[in-house]
């Protein structure tokens, strides 16, 4: 991302990350546990699930995503369910065939993601998300 009038720089996906980069991600989710939930939002005010893993990956990586669930699952490389790790992201199919939900795995079978009860923290293997559970994909990677 451009910062300052700077110009704006390409980079390969899974972008590489610094580790304290990569950690400060977590403290930043838990700091906003329980924002409620807004169709459209992307801010602090409120979150819809595409809006939560921008916000997030602006704020915490300058990286410049794109705005919907649908054009988020074209990026990174599918990562296999079972060695899904920590930032990767996870998609779901819940009211059509298409990918409509998003979040981030925080780790130990878990993610966030902004539900309309607000943003919280679930566990992939609970039936209703086993029963949506599309594919998981990497854009970052700590160095």
């Amino acid at each position: 991302m451009a910062e300052r009038g700077g110009s704006t720089v390409i980079k390969p996906l899974p972008l590489k990350v610094s580790e304290r980069s990569f950690d400060r991600i977590f403290s930043s989710i838990d700091e906003l546990l329980g924002t409620s939930y807004r169709s459209g939002g992307s801010t602090p005010d409120g979150f819809d699930c595409s809006g939560f893993v921008q916000y997030l990956y602006k704020q915490q990586f300058r990286m410049i995503l794109p705005r919907t669930t649908a054009e988020l699952a074209l990026l990174g490389s599918v990562v296999p369910e079972n060695n899904l790790r920590r930032g990767d992201l996870v998609f779901f199919s819940i009211d059509s065939n298409n990918i409509d939900h998003v979040g981030i795995v925080i780790g130990r079978n878990r993610f966030t993601h902004a539900a309309r009860s607000g943003v919280r923290i679930d566990n992939l293997f609970e039936p209703y998300y086993r029963s949506h559970y599309a594919f998981g994909a990497r854009i970052i990677t700590p160095e």
